[in-house]
């Protein structure tokens, strides 16, 4: 039987909880004060997900960039192929908070969003 630690990122408790697995199937997990530790830790070691931040080209704004992010998780081994992806989008302002600046990043299903406004000059 494989036994991972983590640390719980699901509230701000902060965790400690054991994961016990067996043939890639979780058996147990302990050490978590509620759901939500439950759910990260069996997420976290059979497909672990996150949430990609970044910042986008904007041209002709009152900014050079505009802070961006998924607009949900996206599976953890497509992080380096996001940015990518978020790193070539270059946008025109203005930009309104939630406009897709990348639609469908990388085939996940999830666009990538602003986060800040940013008004044409």
């Amino acid at each position: 039987m494989e036994k991972r630690e983590l640390t719980c990122i699901g509230c701000p408790m902060g965790c400690q909880i054991t994961v016990e697995l067996e043939n890639g199937e979780v058996m147990s997990v302990t050490g978590n004060t509620c759901g939500i530790g439950d759910k990260y830790a069996r997420n976290e070691v059979t497909h672990p997900e996150r949430t990609v931040t970044s910042t986008a080209i904007i041209l002709g704004g009152d900014k050079p960039r505009v802070s961006v992010k998924t607009a949900s998780n996206i599976p953890k081994d497509k992080i380096n192929d996001v940015m990518k992806e978020i790193d070539a989008a270059v946008m025109h302002a203005p930009i309104h908070i939630g406009d897709v600046v990348v639609k469908n990043v990388c085939d996940t299903g999830v666009d990538v969003v602003a986060t800040r406004e940013v008004a044409a000059v």
